[in-house]
């Protein structure tokens, strides 16, 4: 019983671990695009548990003691935050971060290879433009994906 209050572990280190961690998974999910933030496909969600049991141990080596799990939680809260916080007041490091709006229509004209490029399907696409009330795809002046992976679509005025 008295193991799980002992740390195995220097706290700098896990704090060091957790810090390490967190700045490559926050580079690993941003260079995999913008479907990886966006709506979770069964796919997805594999992925992002995967994920998180590979980098376990990392995080906190061979320390299984619940001070251990807190140093490295409080870190791992600690740091998103100050991205957030960073990234509100510094265009650039939020762009970085979060990415840009990408165009992916104008005019009832789809750009099938910008899809591509973001790792997006015309299924998807579609979806998205049915979410917007979209029937056709010449109903669209402009689409575009966003840093979170949703599909924002702008419809042509009908009148």
């Amino acid at each position: 019983m008295s193991g799980m209050f002992e740390l195995e572990l220097p706290w700098w280190e896990l704090a060091l671990r957790g810090a390490a961690v967190y700045l490559a998974m926050l580079v690993l999910v941003r260079l995999s695009g913008k479907r990886t933030v966006g709506e979770f496909t069964p796919f997805d969600l594999v992925l992002v548990v995967l994920l998180g049991e590979s980098v376990g141990g990392a995080l906190i080596g061979e320390d299984m003691s619940l001070p251990g799990g807190l140093i490295v939680a409080a870190v791992l809260i600690g740091l998103n935050w100050l991205v957030g916080f960073l990234s509100a007041r510094i265009p650039l490091l939020d762009r970085i971060i979060e990415g840009q709006p990408v165009l992916v229509a104008r005019d009832g004209q789809v750009f099938r290879d910008v899809l591509r490029r973001q790792s997006i399907s015309m299924a998807e696409f579609e979806a998205g433009m049915r979410a917007a009330g979209c029937a056709a795809v010449d109903e669209i002046r402009v689409a575009v994906l966003e840093p979170n992976g949703h599909i924002s679509v702008i419809r042509r005025d009908t009148a």
